[in-house]
């Protein structure tokens, strides 16, 4: 069953509880699809009067910033040895590349590492104890969690709320003329994305060229 879906069979206060406590183990370091469930949920909103997308948006935010919290609390104690142990336990997401990756992240950035990795899957994860376990002095790392939380929490659950109000108003309208235009859109923007990618790629993979004389 599509997430979604499901989500129209739980109440309005459950999906609250819910995206909140969501949010809120993923952004403790526990690899969970915080986003996944936030997005559906707007969505979910704006086809739906009985969800209130302030209350959404203000519980997504208070699990992002709390759990945060409490993994850069559970970090500064358990150091260098709970990275090692998330290893073991999540080597898929913990594994030594990617906190070299984020480690390297917050060493270049400080605390807008924090507040720029609310919009990144890995380092949303990787952040409160990955902050802790540096010892980030909390003062920074509390502003850039609030500041991050209310931004990607709460601006996330605005835009699909109202591009979901939107989309619905015009596929009213224009039935399936305007289902048929998205879609086309839709490939478009994914070929254009695809062949841009593919000349990066292609840049990348091309040797360089040999000096005179080697």
């Amino acid at each position: 069953m599509h997430v979604q879906e499901w989500l129209e069979t739980v109440p309005p206060l459950a999906i609250y509880l819910l995206v909140g406590l969501v949010i809120g183990l993923e952004s403790l370091g526990i690899p969970l699809p915080g986003e996944i469930i936030l997005v559906s949920s707007a969505l979910l909103a704006s086809q739906h009067g009985e969800i209130d997308p302030f209350v959404l948006g203000a519980c997504a935010s208070a699990g992002a910033i709390i759990g945060d919290s409490i993994g850069y609390a559970i970090g500064r104690k358990g150091g260098r040895p709970l990275l090692a142990w998330l290893g073991s336990k999540f080597p898929r997401h913990f594994s030594e590349a990617h906190i070299a990756t984020a480690e390297r992240s917050f060493q270049k950035w400080g605390m807008w590492a924090v507040f720029f990795g609310r919009f990144v899957a890995l380092l949303r994860i990787f952040a409160g104890p990955l902050a802790g376990v540096l010892r980030m002095p909390y003062w920074k790392f509390l502003t850039a969690n609030i500041l991050g939380g209310i931004v990607w929490a709460g601006g996330t659950t605005a835009v699909i709320y109202y591009v979901g109000v939107v989309a619905e108003s015009w596929l009213k309208r224009f039935s399936w003329l305007g289902l048929v235009a998205a879609v086309l859109v839709g490939l478009a923007s994914m070929l254009i994305i695809k062949r841009r990618a593919s000349k990066v790629q292609t840049a990348h993979q091309e040797p360089e060229p040999v000096a005179a004389g080697d």
